[in-house]
């Protein structure tokens, strides 16, 4: 593992304050400009505060005018130990925060006291905020200059105007790459995970360029594993990418790493498939620029034994040789790398590299293949669910960050449900849509089929990659094995539009499938499971800014279950008789005035209902469901609102009360089922039915010619189920969503009755 200890450390000097010359009174602004901070213009907020602390005896002061600001951007990064500590700490990920007050923007430091601002999504980019105390960070090598730190805020709402065109007042703030305020890190991270490349650091300007090999001394892989040990110097290698991993970032406090990153590639020529390791800087220069497929010639690369515990990828070629005793190092340094994509005109035949050869699965083959198979999927994009976040470990601040989707490729009346995790590529990830063509590579096969109904869908691995747009020159198109296969996305495609009858101006359907909107508020979908275990204690529902913990409760029964239709709700389907929509058991009426506490969380937010797609509004409605960004992109022209997309769930919602068993508190959740007789097979398809025992309907069989039954009618079958289960001891699971902005959502994801209650 190479180092990156020898550069320079890049503290606060290269990106703080310049503080205001009283001599002049004036400040450098881009483009040679100088503007007088008096009558010419407004008087700059940032300007006052600045001259207030220069003038102050005290590092900490509260500003003499508290007047709202705009923030522009929200950026992370991992703050190093200072040199006085003796004792490793666990990560600590400092903010800083763009703001502008209409004439001058200033990138500040957030305390770390405000990060909890940060992960329930109140301070956020776009939103108007009040400073109320501010303080100097001093750079002490450097003489009037320093950090300006923000400590304590009132967070307001969405600004309606936001002018990106104020100029920065310290022109250090705008130099490129960006750097953090404070520590050594040369760049920034990803405001909700480090897997995804974040800054222009990352280039992607690597192109192919033809190589003289009659200098050039090549060596086989296999060869090279029998001679590695005894050799000083190798030889270049002229290999192809067969797969590529998402990014790994190792940073530490206590590691003085510039760019502490890691990828593996594995590479094959025609005697067999290694691992290759970039590491450090190497990864923001060419992470971005290698693809699966491309062929490289790689020089001055360092050779180790590799690391007995990682797993290597199943070969695409069960013929080439898998080579697990070592392992490829490229680094920056010690010896730094030299790496060169051969354009495939160069390519020769008599190389005889390995050509990719992808396992491209149909929905129908899917029942049949066993768990943990690997394979690739093409299709359309029918169902596209909300970004999410989960830990990787407790007491840390590490996410993963996913979000479910369902492919159609016409063989099945079932989509592909697809788990995607990132995989360092949000510019596919944050943009996707239904109804466009998507292909996911290296997916892992997750079944259960002892349970009912059958557990079955796909999960990303370290090696899976997605395309979205673009298709025509990708890898997987030249795969010989599937050059006379029929196309399946073509096939789901003829299918969806002749069930739409519906097309756009563009060829593409409108309003046939869904997808999960959040709001911009959203960007926190954090999500916690609540077991109701025998022999626990009572739940606390945290409130957003306590720590969220996962406690159980004790087993309860259901008392109220109470329907929420929507007011577009379609009543189609054959009639029958139904009871109401509304039920309540006698013990409840007897014990709801008595309880010791009642918890409320039964609400739905708007922008937790699935929503019909209309492909002319595919921006807005991507940028509702993602991540809030890290800078502020100003909306092009006037943006719609949620509430004027129809609903994808006719169901509606049903509010469920559970009582403890001890009869003292009781809790109202949201419970969601999903149907949708418009398209049976994008709806979530479990059973309440049986015991309300999954997180959606099945309707009833039919027979011959018999309509599917509407949405009113089966919500009567839910309600009749809840009464079956009147004074029935139960043990359910409970999803907590903290939603950010003080949002929290409670959800019933399964519930069902003990077989021994003793």
């Amino acid at each position: 593992m190479s180092g990156e200890s020898g550069q320079p450390e890049a503290g606060p000097s290269h990106a703080g304050l310049d503080w205001p010359n009283p001599e002049r009174n004036r400040a450098g602004v881009p483009g040679g400009v100088i503007r007088r901070a008096g009558a010419q213009g407004p008087r700059s907020w940032i300007q006052k505060v600045l001259e207030q602390i220069m003038d102050s005896p005290r590092q900490c002061v509260t500003p003499s005018e508290v007047v709202p600001v705009t923030v522009l951007a929200v950026q992370r990064y991992l703050l190093e130990d200072e040199p006085r500590d003796t004792v490793p700490k666990p990560p600590l990920y400092c903010y800083d925060v763009t703001i502008s007050d209409g004439v001058y923007q200033e990138k500040c430091y957030l305390d770390p006291s405000l990060n909890s601002l940060v992960y329930q999504n109140i301070l956020k980019v776009g939103i108007q905020m009040r400073i109320s105390r501010v303080s100097c960070l001093y750079n002490e090598k450097r003489i009037g200059q320093g950090i300006l730190c923000i400590d304590n805020v009132h967070c307001g709402e969405t600004s309606d105007s936001i002018s990106l065109e104020t100029p920065f007042r310290n022109r250090a703030h705008q130099e490129k790459p960006e750097r953090p305020l404070r520590g050594g890190k040369s760049h920034y991270l990803a405001l909700w995970n480090n897997e995804d490349p974040y800054g222009d650091i990352w280039l992607t300007d690597k192109q192919p360029e033809e190589h003289n090999f009659s200098d050039t001394k090549i060596i086989s892989l296999s060869h090279l594993e029998m001679t590695w040990t005894n050799r000083r110097n190798f030889p270049a290698l002229l290999v192809r990418i067969l797969h590529k991993s998402k990014l790994r970032y190792y940073g530490k406090p206590d590691k003085k790493m510039i760019e502490p990153y890691q990828t593996f590639l594995e590479v094959a020529d025609s005697s067999g498939t290694v691992s290759v390791i970039m590491w450090n800087a190497l990864c923001p220069e060419w992470y971005k620029s290698l693809r699966v497929g491309l062929v490289l010639l790689l020089q001055d690369y360092s050779v180790k034994k590799s690391y007995p515990f990682r797993i290597q990828p199943v070969p695409v070629d069960p013929q080439i040789k898998l080579i697990s005793t070592m392992e490829i190092c490229l680094n920056l340094r010690d010896p730094p790398t030299n790496i060169i994509i051969i354009p495939e005109k160069q390519v020769k035949p008599e190389w005889r590299l390995p050509k990719l050869n992808h396992r491209f699965t149909t929905r129908s083959e899917l029942d049949d293949m066993p768990e943990n198979c690997i394979c690739d999927v093409i299709g359309l994009l029918v169902f596209v669910g909300r970004v999410q976040r989960s830990k990787k470990k407790e007491n840390r601040e590490d996410f993963w960050s996913y979000r479910w989707i369902h492919i159609a490729d016409g063989t099945s009346e079932q989509p592909f449900i697809v788990e995607l995790f990132s995989t360092s590529q949000p510019e596919i990830f944050e943009n996707i849509y239904p109804m466009a063509y998507f292909v996911c590579t290296q997916l892992k096969v997750v079944r259960n089929d002892n349970q009912v109904p059958k557990l079955l869908y796909l999960t990303t691995t370290n090696e899976s990659g997605v395309f979205i747009t673009g298709h025509r020159g990708q890898p997987y198109t030249y795969d010989a094995k599937n050059a006379n296969r029929p196309s399946t996305s073509q096939a789901a495609r003829v299918e969806i539009q002749e069930r739409n009858g519906k097309r756009h101006q563009d060829d593409e359907p409108v309003n046939s499938q869904y997808f999960q909107t959040t709001s911009t508020n959203l960007s926190l979908s954090n999500k916690i499971r609540i077991l109701q275990g025998p022999h626990a204690n009572p739940v606390a529902v945290p409130q957003p800014g306590a720590s969220v913990q996962t406690k159980g409760i004790k087993p309860g029964m259901p008392s109220i279950f109470n329907r929420r239709a929507n007011t577009n709700a379609s009543l189609q389907g054959k009639a029958r008789k139904t009871i109401s929509d509304r039920w309540e058991s006698q013990l409840w009426r007897e014990k709801k005035f008595g309880l010791i506490d009642h918890l409320h969380y039964s609400h739905v937010y708007p922008e937790s209902i699935p929503r019909k797609f209309m492909f002319e509004h595919r921006k807005f409605l991507s940028e509702q469901y993602n991540s809030q960004p890290a800078k502020y992109v100003p909306p092009e022209g006037r943006p719609p609102k949620l509430d004027d997309f129809k609903s994808a769930r006719s169901l509606g919602h049903f509010e469920v009360t559970i009582l403890g068993l001890n009869h003292e508190i009781a809790i109202d959740v949201a419970f969601l089922p999903m149907y949708c007789p418009e398209d049976i097979r994008t709806s979530q398809i479990d059973t309440l039915l049986t015991s309300m025992n999954y997180s959606c309907a099945y309707p009833q069989d039919t027979t011959g010619n018999d309509r599917l039954p509407g949405p009113r009618a089966v919500a009567g079958d839910i309600i009749k189920a809840a009464t079956e289960l009147d004074r029935v001891h139960i043990v359910g699971i409970l999803d907590i969503c903290n939603l950010g902005n003080n949002k929290v959502e409670v959800y019933l994801h399964k519930i069902y009755s003990p077989e021994n209650t003793s």
